[in-house]
């Protein structure tokens, strides 16, 4: 067997005591903590797809409109107190606009949205590693953005991203957080991509760390099939 490797030489299938993305959330060995202290009660869901009926209420192309009904609505007595917008939902309408999504037909997300205030800083949910911090111009992008790189003995290393940050706050490239340490803050619109006031949190493994998703936070109808491996869904690293 080829050290490292998961399968021996032959091409026969072995087991791994390593588990992979998602099921360290099964794991009594592993614990998550919260990206945002103090969550709490249901979360404002905020549907963002092509067949959304928000586009009647508010216009969802002028986000500091969206931003106001997303204050009022948290503030009218409703309970909510936070709120997110979904993993691989279809956004074409809201992404059309822009040429860097509508060339290749990225439109369905692939990170979870995570709606906090203004200035919210983040935690670590594991230990972790600083692999980037950058800023990407350009409206309808990350803006300020981290990505995370996890390892330990108990799983297969992967990678967190966090987009629409405080490019003043960002950490430097190799610094090193343990689980539930702050990292980051939440961006305002002149620095976030001019986005209303949320986080996109993606994970990317290995192999679609290698093939370029770090700066892919949408994709095609046709990749699909294959986010499982490249981009899961990123709800089991999102504890409240």
């Amino acid at each position: 067997m080829t050290p490292g490797s998961e399968k021996p030489d032959d091409g026969t299938a072995v087991f791994t005591d390593k588990m992979r993305y998602p099921y360290i959330a099964y794991s009594q060995r592993v614990e998550i903590h919260p990206i945002f202290k103090g969550l709490s009660g249901d979360p404002l869901i905020v549907d963002l797809s092509a067949d959304s009926p928000l586009y009647n209420e508010v216009d969802l192309f002028d986000q500091r409109a969206f931003q106001s009904w997303l204050d009022k609505s948290m503030e009218e007595g409703r309970g909510f107190s936070w709120g997110v917008a979904s993993y691989l939902e279809d956004r074409k309408p809201l992404l059309y606009q822009h040429p860097q999504m509508r060339e290749e037909e990225r439109y369905f997300h692939l990170g979870l949205d995570i709606i906090v205030g203004l200035g919210t800083p983040l935690h670590a949910p594991l230990d972790g590693v600083v692999v980037e911090s950058a800023y990407e111009e350009g409206e309808g992008n990350y803006g300020g953005n981290v990505l995370l790189r996890h390892e330990s003995p108990v799983f297969e290393t992967f990678y967190s991203l966090y987009g629409h940050l405080n490019r003043e706050r960002l950490p430097p490239c190799g610094s090193g957080f343990k689980a539930g340490e702050v990292f980051a803050f939440i961006g305002d619109f002149h620095e976030n991509g001019n986005w209303f006031y949320h986080t996109h949190l993606q994970i990317i493994t290995r192999k679609g760390y290698d093939m370029g998703y770090l700066s892919k936070g949408y994709c095609s109808a046709s990749d699909l099939k294959i986010m499982d491996s490249i981009s899961p869904s990123p709800l089991s690293l999102f504890k409240v």
